[in-house]
């Protein structure tokens, strides 16, 4: 019942932008810090981003900086990774995951199911 559900994620062509949105059901983000993983093919799975759940600490892996931004609406209670400037190697099949407290890699309560986001012209 407690599921995050991603969306957002498509074909995009190189240089381009996708925003993917990481919606929970079933309970409240405001409790939670909220990370962004990939798993692109022969890879294993790769930790992107995080945010705090009230104090404003994000965390960008280097492969991301400076090009992805994420942000959470805890209103909506959502959280988006803005993806720009996105280079081939950034296709992967992207999750949402929370995690009860802060920014650490692990334990986490809940993963999103995943969805594909494809750079190639």
């Amino acid at each position: 019942q407690l599921q995050l559900v991603e969306s957002g994620g498509g074909l995009v062509q190189p240089g381009g932008s996708l925003r993917l949105s990481c919606a929970a059901s079933g309970f409240t983000l405001d409790t939670y810090a909220i990370g962004w993983f990939r798993q692109a093919p022969g890879k294993e799975r790769e930790g992107l981003s995080c945010i705090s759940r009230s104090d404003g600490y994000t965390y960008y892996a280097d492969s991301v900086k400076g090009r992805f931004t994420i942000s959470r609406d805890n209103a909506k209670n959502t959280v988006y990774l803005q993806m720009n400037s996105l280079k081939p190697e950034d296709t992967a099949v992207y999750y949402c995951a929370a995690r009860k407290g802060i920014c650490v890699m692990s334990p986490i309560d809940y993963w999103g199911q995943g969805t594909q986001v494809t750079v190639s012209s």
